[in-house]
């Protein structure tokens, strides 16, 4: 039994409330006050380097959605495991908790290799995965802002692949997305928040993405959203050090050996 069963199904609580929670989890981000003392970039900072309107990120935002809602709704048809009676046969607990984690570390994967090629291959980089970024220093809205083709290869198909090879049901996936982009937002915040439960499990967070943004860590810390895996087997693994600034704040400093 889950709170929408009877109001909405599942395919379409899948389809759309990862869309609804990323705007409402970003937008808490977005109406925080400035929390200087939290902050791994200055405001000032924000507005200075950022090479993107936020009106424009949002509009790239929902196109990217928009593209989303649509493939994961075809999706979810194709793949219905509905029986003769509408009923979908659940799998137990420990089984849902094995396919997520499948799912996280196909994603992971999926995700490490196209993003590392955009980076590698200087065309897809230059026409495509730059617009990412325009936003030298990340915010919470911003974390879906990327060139339609990127959203569609790495966001989009990275979640349909993910889907199909863990065999989670529609259910299951309402779980796993509304996951996913709690995680993608929260990595893009630019906040250092104690007690971040985020930042207590994962070494992938929002520090680790931010020395990505930084120029001297573009050809590294390719992994999200999850777990870094890739990055520390592969060799594009950049630790950092979180110091704290003298006007409040803290600074995530790349360590080069």
């Amino acid at each position: 039994m889950v709170f929408w069963e009877g109001y909405l199904s599942d395919e379409s609580m899948g389809t759309f409330a990862p869309i609804v929670l990323y705007w409402l989890y970003a937008g808490m981000y977005q109406l925080l006050p400035p929390l200087e003392q939290f902050r791994l970039h200055t405001r000032k900072e924000e507005e200075q380097k950022n090479l993107v309107k936020l009106s424009a990120v949002v509009k790239g935002v929902l196109l990217q959605q928009l593209v989303q809602a649509t493939v994961a709704q075809a999706l979810f048809t194709i793949t219905s495991k509905a029986s003769s009676s509408g009923v979908v046969m659940q799998p137990s607990i420990p089984v849902q908790l094995l396919q997520i984690l499948v799912a996280m570390l196909v994603m992971d994967t999926w995700q490490y290799f196209v993003h590392r090629y955009m980076h590698q291959n200087m065309f897809l980089y230059r026409h495509v995965h730059s617009q990412h970024h325009k936003l030298v220093v990340p915010y919470a809205i911003g974390a879906l802002y990327n060139h339609p083709l990127e959203g569609l290869l790495l966001d989009t198909f990275g979640g349909a692949i993910s889907f199909l090879i863990s065999g989670m049901t529609a259910r299951t996936a309402v779980i796993f997305f509304c996951f996913a982009v709690m995680k993608t937002v929260d990595d893009h915040c630019g906040l250092w928040l104690p007690g971040n439960v985020f930042h207590i499990f994962f070494q992938n967070n929002t520090a680790y993405h931010d020395i990505h943004h930084q120029l001297q860590g573009t050809k590294y810390n390719y992994s999200q959203p999850f777990f870094s895996i890739w990055d520390k087997l592969l060799g594009t693994y950049l630790p950092y050090s979180l110091v704290k600034r003298e006007a409040g704040g803290f600074e995530a400093k790349p360590i080069k050996d």
